[in-house]
């Protein structure tokens, strides 16, 4: 009789046990962060009292960049961008003495100007662009610097801060020229915040009166330049530092 043999059943493994599950941790909570605090916009009343202030310390402020007509006027602020006034001045004593209109300037031509403005910064560029506007003058203005902003701009090298000073040194408009010093000015104590100089132009236009506008700018430039420091301000002395809404004023 043939053997049954019965196959043998495969061993039964107890199955693994999986690991356990991990709790989740929760999600830690962010805090939005805070928003920074816009300053308290001036009153007219505090406005009206800070010029009037600058005023009576400075009755009439002057532009420190040395000229003898309208168009030296608007060559030393062409040579001022990026540059120091004190060290435009140094150039254009010499330069002027010989070259004072754009015929002038024509006559001396764009080598011998740049060695009269070697020590300004820029000067290839700037001697470039004040040939430039001398050949501009004389083809399309009858020699005169022109008394638009429109016009003025449209010379090479003049923007818009240019021809802000030009219309307002030369020509008696009340206009506004942000320059480093003035749009620190009006973003630090709050009086025109802005991003850009055009923005700050337009709200120290806005909330300045009318009766101070011929000298609202030089007096902001000064204020600015040595006061009002980029580094290390010096609030103690500041006349407006009651005014302003610098949080980190120190007085």
């Amino acid at each position: 009789m043939a053997k049954i043999t019965r196959k043998a059943r495969p061993e039964l493994r107890p199955a693994a046990k999986s690991a356990p599950k991990k709790p989740k941790k929760a999600a830690a909570k962010t805090t939005p962060a805070r928003k920074s605090r816009k300053p308290k916009p001036w009153t007219s009343a505090e406005v009206l009292e800070a010029f009037s202030r600058f005023r009576k310390a400075n009755p009439e402020p002057k532009g420190e960049l040395e000229h003898l007509n309208p168009y030296t006027l608007l060559v030393a602020v062409v040579l001022s961008a990026q540059a120091t006034d004190a060290g435009v001045n140094k150039a254009t004593r010499a330069l002027f003495a010989v070259a004072d209109t754009p015929e002038k300037m024509l006559d001396l031509g764009e080598e011998k100007l740049r060695d009269y403005i070697k020590t300004v910064g820029l000067y290839r560029n700037k001697a470039k662009n004040v040939i430039a506007l001398s050949r501009k003058l004389i083809a399309e203005f009858g020699g005169q610097v022109p008394r638009t902003r429109a016009e003025i701009e449209s010379l090479p090298g003049a923007g818009r801060k240019t021809a802000n000073v030009v219309l307002n040194m030369a020509f008696g408009e009340r206009t506004m020229a942000v320059d480093t010093h003035v749009f620190r000015v009006g973003n630090r104590t709050g009086l025109a915040p802005g991003n850009t100089p055009l923005e700050v132009e337009l709200g120290l236009e806005k909330v300045i009166p009318a009766e101070f506008m011929l000298h609202a700018h030089h007096w902001l430039i000064l204020h600015g330049r040595y006061t009002c420091l980029a580094r290390g301000p010096r609030c103690a002395v500041c006349l407006i530092n009651d005014l302003c809404r610098w949080p980190e004023k120190t007085i």
